[in-house]
């Protein structure tokens, strides 16, 4: 009993203390030995290795102490980093370059987490879409279970076939006319044309209704040699892995995301380089600092893609959209905090790098498109 007794006062006692006088408390006294490197110790970190002279008390509320302040930020550093990366981007790149780092939290930690953040959201965006064309396909599959659905897929198939037909052969005239105005080309290439296109669109046509007849009798529309390899190694190759692509959507976005995530890491380079080439002329400033400030705009991308890739379907266009014109301001921002352009200088610096960013991104984006169809 006076054990407990003295538990509770020592409880009481502690209760009643501030936040810092419980943390002094738990800190070693000046003079002691760091436990990490022996250092002594001469005030609430070591002089000599920077490690906390906290005591470390092992309880359960101090790991979830622990925890909380390292998912928070390096001990509140990522309160000062992210505000300052949407809101005030310019300053936070201007610290960036000038080495006040220990304020915020690393640069390349930074654009590392927020990477990883946008891979994640991609990921949740690839499984939300393969999940619904799971359901689309199982709802089919219920459709073609019986003889009216059947029916009605076999329809739609043959209106479906019919429509492109239509559309096909207009696209032919058109070409046809504009060949014809062409007065230099040789007699009958105009029609010569159009007589080809045409077939290749008859041809759709009936293998499409060939495979209406089929799903109306209950087989797969598509045979065993329709999805066979083509003997022709290029062009038809070629042809085979698209529309394996397009009967497989979902295997081809999971390849698709598969490797943006491998390659988005490639834009840090690329947007450094961009920023060297318009600052050429400032000698000040080297490719580490340039990179700095890359870290800085990618960072804030990924993290605002990964907030629009988590969104609504309806929602979600309207984000990017506006999401298109923040980034604008934040790159002008940016330029002018980092730099001290003027505004006439960083409005057209940030229509240079604006520009080369969207060139390489879509440059990656259609390499990585064509990358997955040869993979799938």
């Amino acid at each position: 009993m006076i054990a407990v007794a003295e538990a509770l006062e020592q409880l009481a006692a502690g209760a009643g203390q501030g936040p810092e006088e419980r943390r002094a408390g738990q800190r070693r006294a000046p003079g002691g030995a760091c436990p990490n490197c022996e250092a002594v110790l001469q005030g609430p970190y070591c002089h000599g290795c920077g490690q906390n002279a906290d005591t470390h008390q092992r309880s359960i509320r101090r790991l979830v102490v622990e925890a909380v302040e390292g998912m928070i930020g390096l001990e509140g550093r990522l309160a000062r980093t992210l505000p300052a990366l949407f809101l005030n981007p310019g300053k936070l790149a201007r610290d960036y370059v000038e080495a006040r780092l220990a304020r915020h939290v690393p640069p390349f930690r930074t654009f590392l987490v927020a990477l990883l953040l946008f891979v994640l959201a991609g990921e949740h965006v690839a499984h939300v879409m393969t999940q619904d064309n799971a359901g689309r396909a199982a709802a089919e599959a219920a459709q073609l279970a019986t003889p009216q659905g059947r029916a009605a897929a076999a329809a739609r198939r043959r209106t479906e076939a019919a429509t492109h037909l239509r559309h096909s052969l207009e696209d032919a005239a058109g070409v046809r006319a504009d060949v014809l105005k062409d007065k230099g080309g040789p007699p009958g290439r105009a029609q010569a044309i159009y007589d080809r296109l045409s077939r290749q669109a008859q041809l759709r046509y009936a293998r499409a209704m060939v495979q209406a007849d089929r799903v109306a009798t209950g087989l797969p529309a598509r045979t065993a040699e329709d999805f066979a390899a083509p003997s022709a190694p290029e062009k038809d190759w070629w042809k085979h892995r698209l529309q394996k692509a397009i009967d497989n959507p979902e295997r081809y976005v999971s390849v698709l995301f598969g490797w943006g995530q491998r390659v988005a890491v490639l834009l840090l380079p690329l947007v450094g380089l961009s920023l060297a080439l318009v600052y050429c002329r400032r000698r000040e400033v080297f490719i580490y600092d340039h990179l700095l400030v890359a870290m800085s705009l990618l960072s804030f991308w990924f993290l605002l893609s990964a907030v629009g890739l988590l969104l609504p379907q309806p929602a979600m266009g309207w984000f990017f959209a506006a999401a298109v014109l923040w980034s604008e301001v934040n790159l002008f921002r940016t330029l002018r905090g980092a730099y001290g352009s003027s505004r006439l200088a960083a409005a057209v610096k940030t229509a240079v790098v604006s520009s080369l960013t969207v060139l390489v991104s879509l440059g990656l984006l259609f390499g990585l498109m064509v990358l997955a169809v040869a993979e799938i």
